[in-house]
């Protein structure tokens, strides 16, 4: 972490307390467009999934550089649209949800991903050739950092298997539904740009029974390194091989396509700072501890996915490192990180987490009724507010009392 950031986090800390979560928004831009940048020669849309951080101003940073919406809820879609996305920038791929939620979104105009045949029926009867519908399928590649986070091989909830091609096509043909785009996610934190490359060609053998498309949508995953030596997607390399499978296809196909992506965890990951307090120093017969003044209530990811995130002592930097494990204050086991080098902790010292951006605020709680964490923008040189602290008055507002 470099001498600037450094500094502007310990103001954050010093101005507005902790716990604070932390966007640096030139990170965020250079992530999107070193991501574009690597399949400038198709033409390629990035849609980004705002599941992983939808604060309605990063919304609008990645709007204003030309990005589309990932959506996989209705109120994301309000999100997008209250953001300003047109709703042609905006895709819904929900899962397992009522088909009212699917009609709703018909209604608001965005593009609908429908990854079941039952739904897809309803679809047909409901809609017939009036309303397109991208078509999500499962390749059936395992692929992703974590079984939680794999979502394309054969045990998955998510997508129309590439098995069922033929029944999918009878009923398309049956209600005369018009496709109008292929999709597929395998997961998230995949290594090999071959993952991606084969989901390709199973898509791409699937498209030539699709007359009607134009899109191809390869969903995201790609992995952002949590450690100096982590290995991650080499994006250029992935680049490089599917611009020119692509490429290849579109010959094949007969007229130039739309290549999408929905990165998330990409673009803001490691553009994101969660701030804490050092609460106590506790030493066991086996461990020290430092407790800090958050838990699973605001960062749940180490503790459900087992991830990891350097955690560094912004109050002395550059001091004499020691062994610590970092906890959180809720009533279980909600450990930050086990067994950590960090310099010299002390009571009150602000700890930052790295690579909070993603999956951090959108996940968070009122576990054990504690309030979730303001929001803080770096834009332009300056440290904006753009979500208050919780107070107790957001604790209790939609209760309804009752009992007197």
């Amino acid at each position: 972490m470099n001498n600037t950031i450094t500094a502007q986090l310990q103001k954050v800390a010093a101005h507005f307390g902790t716990p604070v979560y932390v966007y640096d928004s030139e990170k965020i831009v250079s992530n999107y467009h070193h991501l574009r940048s690597a399949f400038s020669d198709v033409n390629v849309r990035l849609m980004y999934a705002c599941k992983a951080l939808n604060n309605s101003n990063i919304l609008k940073l990645l709007r204003n550089e030309g990005s589309g919406l990932d959506t996989v809820s209705i109120n994301e879609v309000l999100l997008g649209l209250r953001a300003g996305f047109q709703p042609q920038d905006i895709i819904f791929t929900p899962n397992c949800v009522g088909f009212e939620e699917i009609q709703e979104a018909v209604k608001m105009g965005v593009h609908i991903n429908i990854d079941n045949i039952a739904i897809l029926e309803h679809f047909g009867a409901e809609y017939g050739d009036r309303v397109p519908c991208f078509i999500r399928l499962n390749p059936h590649i395992l692929a992703g950092g974590n079984t939680k986070i794999s979502t394309g091989h054969i045990d998955s909830k998510f997508g129309i298997s590439v098995y069922q091609i033929r029944h999918l096509l009878r009923v398309i043909q049956t209600y005369n539904i018009k496709v109008c785009g292929l999709h597929m996610h395998t997961g998230s934190d995949i290594l090999d740009a071959g993952v991606f490359l084969q989901g390709a060609e199973i898509l791409f053998e699937a498209a030539k029974d699709f007359p009607d498309l134009q899109y191809i949508d390869f969903g995201s995953g790609f992995k952002v390194a949590y450690k100096a030596e982590d290995v991650t997607t080499d994006i250029a390399e992935l680049g490089q091989s599917l611009t020119s499978r692509f490429k290849e296809f579109c010959k094949e196909y007969g007229r130039e396509l739309e290549l999408w992506f929905e990165p998330g965890k990409y673009i803001v990951s490691e553009a994101g700072y969660f701030l804490v307090k050092a609460n106590v120093i506790k030493q066991t017969t086996a461990t020290v501890f430092v407790g800090v003044n958050s838990g699973l209530n605001h960062l749940i990811r180490p503790m459900l996915y087992d991830s990891y995130h350097e955690i560094i002592n912004l109050s002395s930097p550059a001091g004499k490192q020691r062994i610590y494990t970092v906890v959180g204050y809720i009533c279980e086991t909600d450990t930050f990180g086990w067994d950590r080098k960090i310099s010299e902790v002390h009571e009150g010292d602000v700890l930052c987490f790295k690579n909070a951006g993603a999956y951090g605020i959108t996940m968070s709680s009122n576990y054990n009724a504690r309030f979730r964490p303001a929001e803080v923008l770096l834009l332009d040189g300056e440290a904006k507010l753009i979500r208050r602290e919780e107070n107790f008055e957001d604790l209790v507002r939609t209760e309804i009392e009752i009992i007197h």
